[in-house]
């Protein structure tokens, strides 16, 4: 069966700096109206940065929507219509300083597709090169270097628990060897 809803109607409800709120009707399967709220964002990419000594790059740094400190994976968000690789590219070297000579997609994931629009894609960075980060203006964070391995284990272990950190880590641990 085709479950596919039609869209009716919208109607903006906010307009911000990163994302738009609309109220969308549509026609559901079986004829009736329903409301959605969808949250339109840009999407973002994610970087697993590896060197080649099993160091992967994170970042530290606070979560306001969450009032906590998090340990994350370099991540930055896409400019409308902007090739994510080139974005990913962009953030590594934003946030970390690093470049790097070889880049693999892990592919992407939706970050709430019951509300959202954002798609966040996910790279392995390999054969780094140290540079200088220069963050975005209000951009505060620490960049560090962690085993890849124990990274692995802290997101096994719930200690890591950021979506787009865990979902490009668990994959390059499966599609990759990093964890010999």
């Amino acid at each position: 069966m085709d479950y596919t809803e039609k869209k009716i109607g919208q109607i903006v409800a906010y307009k911000g700096v990163i994302v738009n709120l609309t109220l969308d009707t549509v026609e559901l399967p079986d004829g009736t109206m329903a409301f959605r709220e969808v949250i339109r964002h840009p999407g973002g990419v994610a970087i697993l940065a590896v060197d080649d000594e099993g160091y992967t790059s994170i970042v530290r740094q606070y979560r306001y929507a969450h009032d906590r400190h998090l340990i994350e994976i370099p991540a930055g968000k896409l400019e409308y219509n902007e090739d994510p690789l080139l974005c990913a590219q962009r953030e590594l070297s934003e946030e970390t300083g690093y470049s790097a000579d070889r880049w693999t997609s892990l592919g992407y994931l939706l970050v709430s597709p019951g509300g959202s629009t954002e798609k966040l894609y996910l790279y392995l960075a390999q054969g780094l090169h140290r540079g200088e980060a220069h963050t975005d203006v209000g951009e505060f964070l620490d960049s560090d270097r962690m085993p890849f391995r124990e990274l692995y284990e802290r997101v096994l272990s719930g200690e890591i628990c950021d979506g787009k950190t865990m979902a490009a880590v668990l994959k390059a641990a499966c599609k990759t060897d990093l964890l010999k």
